[in-house]
């Protein structure tokens, strides 16, 4: 598609400042000034600009103001772009950095087509990963708050025998009791505040049980759970962090947005291999490493996988079978090699990767309103 313009934004909460590359290897690439960072400013720039130049091409780093531009730019006719910071081309000895400076580089490299796009998703999918990102936040206060239980507990010197954090525990926590009251209200603020992330993990959880069967990406996240080790919370994490596994042409492209596939630092004839590059969703690589450590144990369906699996079509659950046979058998051969176990499993995670790309191509997604 041909652009007549093509427009750098560098947004930021209040302001948005504005560069033009005009078309042509030669066209002019000047500053063209801040708006305010508001749909009307925003209307008025798209109205003027689109009068001078007609079909604009617009493009800003991905950040914490969200995809809202990007929606009201192509909702007026524009092509928006919304590229990945840590892929822009930067020169290395470049040492001032400025709105103006930051507007004009997007111009001039979006016009070369040297940017990286990242996917937006629209806005139900959204929803649905800020509701599945506030149960993950949820999940990270109650590990915080227990720690700090376990914390004041050991510089008292109590310490619980068995199983920590079911029921007989919380029973022994709450029969606990210190000499001076200070210390005891601050032992059962401790525990209020465990309760009620517990309170608030569960409730997050109910409203994705819900939410899930009227997802568009629904139908998916119900395949995976034919997955040994992917369940429900699993699964909707997977897919709110991904979006639509088709865009994915090949598995090893899905391994290497979730940073599962190793670095590598080669110069000449020397080879070298890092760790894995942690590109792409923590949320998402974290949750798929966790559900690896399950194919520790033979390969087998069990009750719960077997009732997950009732309402698959036998394709899916040919592949999850598969994955169970091969991972298991993999993760007994590299332990046996003396490979440690966190190697391990973050390679049975990126081969689990695979299996996510194979049952993701298989499902058909509903339209948005059905």
């Amino acid at each position: 598609m041909e652009f007549n313009a093509y427009i750098g934004l560098d947004v930021h909460k209040e302001t948005i400042a504005i560069a033009i590359a005009e078309t042509g290897r030669t066209g002019d690439i000047h500053f063209h000034g801040e708006i305010a960072n508001t749909p009307d400013a925003v209307g008025r720039m798209l109205k003027k600009l689109g009068g001078r130049y007609g079909k604009l091409h617009f493009v800003y780093e991905a950040g914490p103001c969200g995809y809202g531009l990007y929606r009201q730019i192509n909702s007026a006719g524009h092509v928006c772009e919304v590229v990945s910071p840590a892929h822009t081309p930067r020169r290395a000895g470049d040492r001032v950095k400025t709105d103006r400076r930051d507007s004009v580089l997007l111009g001039r490299l979006s016009r070369a087509g040297e940017l990286t796009s990242v996917w937006v998703p629209d806005e139900a999918h959204e929803a649905m990963r800020d509701l599945i990102r506030a149960r993950e936040a949820a999940t990270k206060e109650l590990r915080q708050v227990r720690q700090r239980i376990q914390g004041f507990l050991l510089r008292h010197g109590r310490r619980y025998a068995g199983a920590v954090w079911k029921k007989q525990h919380r029973v022994w926590l709450a029969n606990q009791t210190f000499n001076h009251p200070a210390q005891q209200i601050a032992f059962q603020t401790y525990l209020n505040a465990m309760d009620q992330a517990i309170e608030r993990k569960d409730l997050i959880q109910t409203q994705i049980e819900a939410l899930v069967p009227e997802w568009s990406l629904g139908p998916v996240v119900d395949a995976l759970q034919a997955l040994r080790g992917v369940a429900l919370v699993v699964a909707a994490g997977v897919v709110a962090e991904i979006g639509d596994m088709r865009r994915f042409e090949h598995p090893r492209q899905l391994m290497a947005f979730l940073g599962l596939v190793p670095g590598e630092h080669s110069s000449g004839s020397k080879r070298k291999l890092t760790g894995i590059t942690k590109a792409g969703s923590i949320v998402a690589r974290r949750l798929i490493v966790e559900a690896a450590w399950a194919y520790r144990m033979p390969a087998k369906i069990g009750q719960t996988i077997m009732l997950r699996q009732q309402s698959l079509a036998t394709p899916i659950r040919d592949v999850a079978w598969k994955a169970q046979v091969r991972l298991c058998a993999r993760y007994r051969r590299m332990l046996a090699r003396g490979k440690k176990a966190p190697i391990v499993i973050t390679a049975i995670a990126r081969e689990l990767v695979g299996f996510i790309w194979a049952i993701g191509q298989q499902v058909k997604l509903k339209a948005f309103n059905e």
